[in-house]
């Protein structure tokens, strides 16, 4: 199914960053509107692969969506503080793969903190998991909650960026999107591909 985007709208690439499973979401639109689900899915690698293995798994896996999506920004999801210092690390250095693909391709990646997800997608930074699946579902108009969690959050994480991105943010995304369609030879509004498959 395809769809036209114009007028300002800008197509943003959430990632909730993790080795085993990385939740990803493309979606599109202003501030102050409805954003429209393209995308979402999960990128998963073996827990019991060597850790190299694993994030050039990921790092391949974002290139592929990066490129089969075309987005004009990425929002990563800043890893802060977490009890086990383990998973941290895990979550840290699949987080920094992602802001890697993203400067790779030449796209403008902004990292966001939980709490300021949660106020941007519910109105309070201290929303539960399910409220932000919830509130994600009624954003995007869905017809069921996108699953897994992970790329609910990473839907979300789409949304904030799209709705609490600084001014140069947006500036910065509509540049690189007009740099990328000359390179492809089509406007910034030309046709986009949805899906709500996973990858």
């Amino acid at each position: 199914m395809y769809g036209e985007f114009g007028g300002g709208d800008v197509r943003v690439l959430g990632v909730d960053p993790g080795l085993t499973r990385c939740g990803i979401g493309t979606v599109v639109g202003v501030p102050g509107r409805p954003c429209t689900l393209v995308h979402h899915g999960v990128i998963r690698s073996d827990p019991e692969a060597d850790l190299a293995d694993r994030l050039l798994t990921l790092d391949r896996e974002l290139a592929a969506v990066i490129a089969e999506y075309q987005p004009d920004a990425v929002a990563v999801e800043r890893v802060f503080s977490q009890h086990n210092v383990r998973t941290v690390m895990g979550t840290a250095q699949a987080g920094a793969v992602a802001v890697l693909a993203a400067a790779r391709a030449g796209l403008p990646v902004r990292m966001y903190t939980p709490s300021e997800v949660k106020a941007a997608v519910t109105g309070s930074g201290k929303a539960d998991k399910a409220q932000m699946t919830i509130m994600v579902t009624r954003l995007l108009r869905l017809g069921a909650p996108p699953r897994p969690a992970d790329a609910a959050d990473a839907l979300a994480l789409a949304i904030c960026h799209i709705w609490r991105g600084s001014t140069s943010s947006r500036l910065e995304a509509a540049a690189a999107a007009v740099q990328r369609s000359a390179r492809r030879g089509r406007s910034p509004a030309a046709p986009l591909r949805r899906t709500e498959s996973t990858r």
